[in-house]
C-alpha cells in the first residue's frame, strides 16, 4: 500500500518514537510504503529549534531521529508530478489549506492514502468529495494483523 506522509505526521514520529505512528513508520518488516514530498523535509528543518524546545533531544538526538524517520520514507521531487494532478489538488486545496496541496497531488499522482492528523483538512476535502485518507488506527491494525 502507498501511504503519504504529510509533515504533521512525521513531527508527531520525531517527538515521540514510541508512539503508534512512530511505530508503524519504523516497522522493519511492513508492506506499506511511504512516500512524501520534499516540504517535509523543509518544514522539519525550518522547525528543528522548537522541535529540540519540546522534546528535550540533544542535536545529536535530533538529527538520528530525523535521520531514522526520513529514511523510511521515499521522497518525491515535485517535478515528477503531472500537472494535472498538482491542479487537482489545488483546486481542493485552495480555500482548506494550501500548505498541503503537494501531499494531496502525490497522493493522486502515485494513488495512494493520504495520512494526516489534519482534521480541518480531512473534513474541508471530504465536503469536496475528496476521501483518500488513511487514519494512524487503520495502519496500526494492519500491521498487528500482519504480526499475527
Amino acid at each position: 500500500m502507498r501511504i503519504v506522509v504529510d509533515t504533521n505526521i512525521a513531527f508527531s514520529a520525531i517527538l515521540n518514537t514510541n508512539s503508534k505512528i512512530a511505530r508503524i513508520l519504523l516497522q522493519p518488516k511492513s508492506r506499506l510504503n511511504f512516500y512524501s514530498t520534499e516540504q517535509l523535509s523543509v518544514e522539519v528543518e525550518k522547525h528543528k529549534k522548537k522541535i529540540l524546545n519540546i522534546s528535550n533531544y540533544s542535536d545529536c538526538e535530533l538529527d538520528r531521529i530525523i535521520t531514522l524517520i526520513t529514511k523510511k520514507i521515499r521522497f518525491i521531487n515535485l517535478r515528477l508530478i503531472p500537472k494535472e494532478s498538482y491542479e487537482m489538488a489545488e483546486g481542493l486545496t485552495k480555500d482548506v489549506d494550501v500548505d498541503d496541496t503537494e501531499f494531496v497531488a502525490l497522493t493522486e499522482h502515485i494513488k495512494g492514502k493520504l495520512w494526516s492528523g489534519d482534521k480541518e483538512l480531512q473534513m474541508g476535502l471530504r465536503k469536496k468529495g475528496w476521501n483518500k485518507f488513511i487514519s494512524t488506527e487503520d495502519l496500526y491494525e494492519r500491521l498487528i494483523r500482519r504480526a499475527k
